[in-house]
């Protein structure tokens, strides 16, 4: 039975704060950027009233932070950071070093469009670039879904089939600063979920010694990466069992997407994050003028589902797939890519259009949406897409 919750209305860092403050981490490493600044802005006042018993470390860059986080986990501590954008970027080399420990970190990322030219809004650059870090991604489409995912992403990185790091996203500004209604789970319920953190292995053990960051020549470096792909692998049933354990404390369901509406549709657009509830906005429009439409909005991208997501779209005649990120392939973006060739052993192809949109912050309103809706009506009509790819806003 879901535990009895308070309603409140936060903003989605401010949700995520008070996540980190439930789960009372032994280590954070912070360094500002916006627009995350205000998750461990946040969080150092509950470290400051005593609310939490964390060991605050206030860092010089990101690089320090993320280097500083991976010094605690592999110390046995649980512990995490924030960041976005240009902080993201500048932690790059610790990241691989993050999956390849085996650090079961979990990291809070405001998405925020990379520089240049400097641009502090959202999209999804950041986080598509860091893709083949070896990180499970998880996506929130608002407030309460960057809450629930947080104390979820606890349980998922330190589950032994997998001890991977998690990033945790949401849509800069839009979600991280935008106040939303939702609901909090008591503290005592959120520490009852995650548990105590009890690492088999860990540097201060004397007990069982191990070595940390050895150099890993031919002999050894395939395996390590062999091992990391498998715990990939097993992340996606691990997501899927602690949501369910999650459901039940909380009334609220996750998968490795939510499908809208799509259980007739004829054209549907896959999209990420909080342009999804835009998106919704149109579908349900569009419904009540009698069109077959849907929305599927992929939660998890790392491990990508790709055999639930041809079936989730197989019945579909036209996709649209947005992306927020420009990856400068000239073959679309990252989602239409992956799925794309997730389609590629299918007998059911349905037609398939790729829309790059709301680049810094451009916004994307449910006129942009219909637009798209209309575009697959066309194809369809035609039998095909005459342009596979399209930036939907762009000004000419």
């Amino acid at each position: 039975m879901a535990a009895e919750q308070k309603r409140v209305a936060m903003t989605g860092n401010e949700a995520v704060a008070h996540g980190m403050r439930q789960i009372d981490p032994d280590v954070v490493a912070a360094y500002p950027i916006t627009p995350q600044t205000d998750i461990v802005q946040f969080f150092a006042s509950f470290v400051s009233n005593g609310q939490v018993k964390t060991e605050l470390a206030t860092v010089e860059s990101e690089h320090s932070a993320m280097s500083a986080t991976v010094g605690a986990s592999m110390a046995g501590a649980r512990a995490m950071t924030a960041t976005s954008s240009q902080g993201l970027a500048l932690m790059w080399e610790i990241l691989h070093i993050t999956s390849s420990y085996r650090a079961p970190i979990v990291m809070p990322v405001v998405n925020r469009a990379l520089s240049g030219p400097i641009n502090i809004h959202c999209d999804h650059s950041d986080t598509m670039g860091s893709l083949t870090t070896g990180w499970i991604q998880i996506y929130a489409e608002s407030a309460q879904e960057a809450y629930d995912n947080l104390i979820q992403a606890v349980r998922i990185a330190e589950h032994p089939d997998v001890l991977l790091p998690v990033m945790v996203c949401q849509d800069g500004f839009i979600t991280s600063h935008g106040i939303e209604n939702l609901n909090l789970l008591p503290d005592e319920v959120v520490k009852e979920f995650v548990g105590e953190y009890k690492p088999e292995h860990y540097l201060l053990n004397l007990e069982n010694p191990i070595t940390v960051g050895p150099l890993a020549l031919q002999d050894s470096y395939t395996e390590v990466k062999y091992q990391q792909a498998k715990a990939m692998e097993n992340a996606k049933q691990v997501i899927l069992d602690i949501a369910a354990e999650y459901e039940k404390i909380s009334g609220r369901k996750y998968g490795l997407f939510e499908a809208y509406k799509m259980e007739d549709a004829e054209r549907a657009i896959v999209v990420l994050s909080s342009t999804a509830g835009t998106a919704k906005a149109v579908v349900d429009n569009l419904r009540a003028k009698g069109e077959k439409v849907g929305l599927l909005k992929p939660r998890v991208l790392r491990p990508f589902p790709a055999k639930e997501l041809v079936d989730a779209l197989s019945s579909v005649q036209a996709i649209a797939i947005m992306d927020r990120a420009e990856t400068f392939s000239t073959a679309g973006g990252q989602l239409f890519v992956e799925i794309r060739s997730a389609f590629y052993e299918s007998d059911k192809r349905p037609l398939m259009k790729n829309y790059i949109f709301g680049l810094g912050g451009r916004d994307t309103t449910t006129r942009e949406i219909s637009r798209v809706y209309a575009d697959l009506a066309a194809a369809l009509e035609k039998g095909r897409v005459d342009e596979l790819i399209t930036h939907l806003d762009v000004r000419e």
